[in-house]
């Protein structure tokens, strides 16, 4: 997933909220209480038959901590959790990081054949930088991805072309691994032994990407439902924001298509996630057909 907790918790300090919670296990109050406060911090909406996978994954927490129970948790996240980074460690139990490289090659392919020389021709003299975000970007399989297949790809054919990926995520654990750019088995899975023998290094601590891709590559920690901390994110060609709306409900996909839409320049492409929409969102886009996927363009 991807986000940023720079503005949280600036309010002034309630009374304590009381769950009346006799065990471990979530009250209905207490469920309603926290998917409020995570849905009003972070745009993720965990629905009624959800309730289950909030308690367990909270309970990771709640039993590192030594905690007695989800209130006092609460009132820790509420109280402190700005001052002593716990929001951080929040954002990484209730976000879903599954990615690896290669990942919807449709898209990729898309990119690489028609959307990038389509960008290439509108550059001038001045301007020779394209500018990609991968969103949500996880532990930066899909932003390293876009980096080598252009440096393999397009940079030959351009040379005169540069290229910025902007990788964010809400999840400060897997912006630390991306950063760090060790991937393991499952994370190259894949991966065409070419790629992987020109782009990745083996080490005892697994396969290591290349420093010239790494330095293609800036990551930070985002949060896509902060509008503030979104005003920074602009004149990007292409975005990525794959398999993150399907964690919002109706509000929050038009918020964050909204501001996905001012951060791309004119006539930029936004790739969403296979099993998302944007029908009944935004009619901002138009709607372009690419070979086994389709790509949104900047109206």
């Amino acid at each position: 997933m991807a986000f940023n907790n720079s503005v949280i918790l600036n309010k002034p300090v309630n009374p304590v909220i009381s769950f009346s919670a006799k065990s471990q296990a979530m009250t209905d109050d207490a469920y309603e209480t926290w998917r409020k406060y995570i849905y009003d911090n972070t745009g993720i909406y965990f629905q009624d038959n959800k309730k289950y996978l909030l308690e367990s994954r909270l309970q990771k927490r709640i039993n590192f901590l030594k905690l007695k129970s989800f209130e006092e948790y609460f009132n820790l996240i509420k109280f402190k959790g700005n001052l002593n980074d716990e929001l951080k460690y929040l954002y990484e139990v209730i976000t879903i990081n599954e990615t690896f490289f290669f990942r919807n090659q449709p898209q990729f392919d898309a990119l690489i054949s028609k959307i990038l020389p389509e960008v290439i021709k509108t550059k001038s003299s001045i301007d020779k930088k394209i500018r990609i975000w991968s969103a949500a970007s996880s532990s930066g399989e899909e932003a390293y991805t876009i980096a080598l297949m252009f440096n393999d790809l397009i940079k030959p054919k351009f040379p005169g072309i540069e290229l910025e990926v902007v990788g964010t995520d809400i999840n400060h654990a897997v912006i630390k691994t991306a950063r760090r750019g060790i991937y393991k088995d499952y994370s190259i899975r894949n991966t065409s032994p070419y790629f992987l023998k020109k782009y990745f290094a083996k080490t005892a601590a697994g396969y290591e990407i290349d420093p010239k891709i790494k330095s293609m590559v800036k990551f930070k920690e985002l949060n896509l439902n902060n509008s503030i901390a979104m005003r920074s994110m602009n004149n990007f060609d292409v975005i990525f924001c794959a398999n993150v709306l399907i964690y919002f409900d109706k509000q929050s996909k038009m918020r964050t298509v909204q501001h996905l839409y001012n951060s791309l320049k004119p006539n930029g492409y936004l790739f969403i996630g296979y099993a998302e929409t944007l029908h009944g969102i935004s009619k901002a886009f138009k709607i372009v057909s690419f070979p086994k996927t389709i790509g949104y363009k900047k109206g």
